[in-house]
């Protein structure tokens, strides 16, 4: 298609050619094992390349020194017997005509002292870390060099083992920008002080590197365009970095991006999610190569082909990443080079990939649930051997994700939704603020199951009676979930949830207290639209902080929003009981620590507990099913079908996924789905 042209052209990177201007950005999933190359994290990386990618980089923040620990699953480059892992790496990306790179670094004192060998961090100055409260060592003139010699054995290993080229990472608050930024280097001598000082650190890094691999090796830097923090490097001191590093002839590209990373404000500033414009930092890179004589590449919230070649028509910049667009699409631009827009499956911008990262688990998409588990779940979905008629109940992201695969297998399908539109949950997050975006989850399913012919029957609640009616050899129950709190909440009558206030059926009060013991997003985003309302909202929590299971780049948003809403926050209190007392209800709060009581009078009591399965449907097919609901969890995690035939006077297999199991999110709601009817 000639308005993406510009995308698809080859683009010529020193001696390498890469086959289009779409790159994959270095980013850690932490699907390593001690610091080390898995299948699950090669696998990862040739679905891209399979997918048509140009280049695909590898090792967010792969370490270079002992006293730079592996801390949250990345790769580690400090001896010679990641050479061979490396040559087996590059040889199956290669194969499929996609280049590939790595980043490497030291993490300086953006790490724990407590985790790895336990060396005390070392940084260009003393200050301390705040993400993770770290007090380093200043660097020595010994520490210096020996970091420096490892940053250059560590490229000569990269070079050995076949990879094309690499980035040293002076981002994110990292070792080198460390001694850049004066929000971090109060340093006397002469690495620190004038700008030029304190460059002085990362040039002769490069000109290690160079002494070590020769000139003819491609090595470039990735940098912020502006710190965005107190005290840090202004778009000027940046610019005059660029031009400085690419006058020096060491360094062959520059990965540009916007913020650092020093704590959760940051954080969620590097890496915009849903409640950011697209492409909110492209005039950094658009400036820097407006100085420099080398290619420069953006990673930024750019989730869309469109905006990506306007990127590099425009002139912005020589190659744009797509990093979190091809988490949620691998096969992104082959769909593109065959004139399939509208089947990529576009980023929503919801987090889940880098969220996990921060709280100790590893990268998954929060809509495709094959990202990262290339070794068992499949991205293009199989033809079965025989044709059957499947039938769904639920349009939300459980059941479109089940009417898709199993349509996709060639299966005649039927899906039920008692509401006039489909989403389920869906629909309801969607309404809260900055958070619209999760629709496109929605959009991309029911685009795809209609194209594959699935007969989608709205507004109609299904029956035992219409469902036998259909003749089905399988039925997939979606149905969802629904708030409950009588098993639990003396005066539950008096509460209210967040299906109610979403969904239209109560309006805000004029005085609330929303108590969460969820602690991931329909509590704080609940609360938002109520103080959005005009609602005075206090947030209650059994839990030490509001919003405990979401990482770094989505409470940010939610906190800053409901500060600025004069939302006030109670942790460690427990709601036990609601009574009426006139107009009023009051909520019974016990501390967690002391067990001491104490209550709050308000027009409304909103309560985000989870929701229990809505298995009336379910319960009702049960007795005729083959295999009377039950789900062979071996065959189902071996990838086996599901061949229970408990009940031989049964009509067809009764199986259950999503919240209709029990309450989780929307990932394992189409995961739960995807590994199910893969095999139907």
């Amino acid at each position: 298609m000639a308005q993406f042209d510009a995308l698809l052209k080859p683009y010529s990177l020193k001696h390498l050619t890469l086959r289009n201007r779409v790159m994959s950005s270095s980013h850690e999933p932490s699907y390593t094992q001690q610091a080390r190359l898995t299948e699950r994290y090669v696998r990862y990386h040739v679905e891209k390349a399979r997918g048509g990618i140009g280049l695909t980089m590898f090792g967010g923040s792969c370490c270079v020194s002992p006293d730079s620990p592996a801390s949250f699953g990345q790769l580690a480059c400090m001896d010679d017997s990641v050479i061979p892992e490396f040559q087996a790496f590059a040889a199956r990306v290669h194969e499929h005509g996609a280049a590939l790179m790595i980043q490497l670094t030291h993490m300086g004192r953006r790490t724990r002292w407590d985790v790895g060998d336990w060396l005390p961090p070392v940084s260009s100055g003393s200050r301390r870390e705040p993400a993770h409260r770290s007090w380093p060592k200043e660097m020595e003139e010994h520490d210096i060099r020996r970091v420096q010699r490892d940053y250059a054995e560590a490229v000569r290993r990269c070079r050995e083992g076949g990879l094309d080229g690499l980035e040293l990472s002076a981002a994110h608050g990292h070792l080198i920008d460390q001694f850049w930024s004066p929000s971090a280097n109060n340093r006397r001598d002469r690495y620190g002080g004038s700008l030029a000082n304190r460059m002085r650190f990362g040039l002769e890094v490069f000109e290690e590197i160079r002494k070590t691999v020769g000139d003819d090796y491609i090595v470039g830097i990735r940098m912020s365009g502006d710190e965005m923090i107190e005290e840090g490097l202004t778009p000027e001191d940046c610019l005059a970095i660029a031009r400085a590093y690419a006058a020096s002839g060491m360094v062959d590209f520059i990965n540009v991006l916007g913020g650092s990373a020093a704590d959760f404000r940051s954080l969620a500033n590097v890496i915009p999610e849903m409640w950011s414009q697209v492409a909110p930092y492209l005039y950094l890179p658009s400036a820097i190569r407006n100085e420099v004589g080398i290619p420069v590449m953006h990673a930024g919230k750019i989730p869309d082909v469109a905006t990506a070649a306007r990127a590099i028509e425009d002139g912005h910049v020589d190659l744009v990443a797509m990093t979190r667009a091809q988490i949620a699409d691998p096969h992104l631009v082959r769909k593109l080079m065959e004139d399939r827009v509208d089947d990529i499956r576009q980023c929503v911008g919801a987090g889940y990939c880098i969220d996990r990262i921060y709280i100790g688990k590893d990268a998954l998409c929060i809509q495709n649930g094959a990202t990262g588990r290339e070794q068992t779940m499949p991205h293009e979905i199989a033809r079965a051997r025989r044709r059957r008629k499947v039938v769904v109940v639920g349009g939300g992201p459980a059941g479109l994700e089940a009417a898709r695969v199993c349509a996709a297998r060639g299966h005649a399908v039927v899906l039920y939704e008692a509401q006039a539109k489909l989403g389920g949950q869906i629909a309801l997050a969607a309404r809260a603020p900055w958070r619209e975006s999760l629709s496109g989850i929605v959009r991309w399913l029911e685009l795809q199951a209609r194209k594959l012919g699935v007969d989608i029957r709205l507004g109609t609640s299904a029956t035992a009676a219409a469902i036998a009616a259909d003749e089905p050899d399988a039925v997939v129950i979606a149905c969802g979930g629904q708030p409950c709190f009588d098993d639990w909440l003396k005066g539950s009558e008096h509460a209210l949830s967040v299906f109610d206030i979403l969904g239209g059926r109560a309006q805000p009060a004029p005085t609330v207290l929303m108590y969460d013991d969820n602690g991931q997003h329909p509590g704080p985003s609940c609360a938002e639209f109520l103080a959005n309302a005009g609602s005075a909202v206090e947030f209650v929590t059994p839990d030490r902080l509001p919003g405990e299971e979401l990482g770094g780049t989505n409470i940010w948003p939610h906190m800053r929003n409901l500060y600025e809403k004069g939302v006030i926050f109670s942790p460690d209190l427990r709601l036990t009981e609601i009574y009426a007392e006139g107009e009023k209800k009051v909520a019974v709060l016990r501390n967690e620590f002391t067990l001491r009581e104490e209550e709050r009078a308000v027009d409304q009591v909103v309560v985000e507990h989870g929701t229990l399965p809505v298995d009336d449907l379910y319960l009702a097919l049960r007795p005729d099913s083959v295999n009377l609901g039950e789900t062979d969890l071996a065959a189902l995690l071996d990838g086996r079908p599901q061949e229970v035939r408990s009940n031989p006077a049964g009509r067809y297999q009764l199986f259950r996924v999503g919240d209709a199991v029990a309450s989780r999110n929307i990932h394992a709601a189409i995961y739960d789905s995807l590994r199910l009817c893969k095999e139907l």
